[in-house]
């Protein structure tokens, strides 16, 4: 057997696109992976982001946010990152890692009452989908 490849993903808050990102991965191909995600400036776990997988029938309730730092002496075959700040900010890691930046738009920062934001928070999650199946080869 094979070892898993391990991921980071990594945005500004760790609380909306690299957890969809982590939880998706995880879910179509968490047998090749192993998947963790942070943030530069971790906050919490954005509730719209919780159910907007599952409606994808992933469960993200116990997530948590989590912070770069705890990552930064640790090797990992990819380090992907899902938004402007955080490839600006990401810090370098040991060993071989190949990076990976995908830029997406923030649904924390979608306004409206919570059926509008969702409507953010899936359009997201869907274009986070469409990129993990093709790095994944899951398609």
């Amino acid at each position: 057997m094979n070892k898993k490849q391990r991921v980071l993903i990594l945005c500004t808050g760790n609380s909306a696109r690299s957890q969809m990102a982590e939880g998706l991965l995880r879910d179509m191909a968490g047998n090749r992976f192993e998947v963790a995600s942070a943030g530069v400036s971790p906050n919490s776990v954005r509730p719209e982001a919780i159910e907007a997988m599952k409606e994808a029938g992933i469960d993200m309730s116990s997530h948590t946010s989590k912070s770069v730092d705890q990552f930064v002496d640790q090797e990992f075959d990819y380090v992907i990152t899902v938004c402007d700040n955080a490839n600006e900010l990401c810090p370098v890691f040991p060993g071989k890692t190949t990076r990976i930046h995908w830029s997406f738009e923030d649904p924390a920062q979608a306004e409206g009452n919570l059926e509008e934001r969702l409507k953010v928070f899936r359009s997201v999650r869907e274009k986070i989908r469409e990129k993990l199946e093709v790095f994944s080869g899951a398609e």
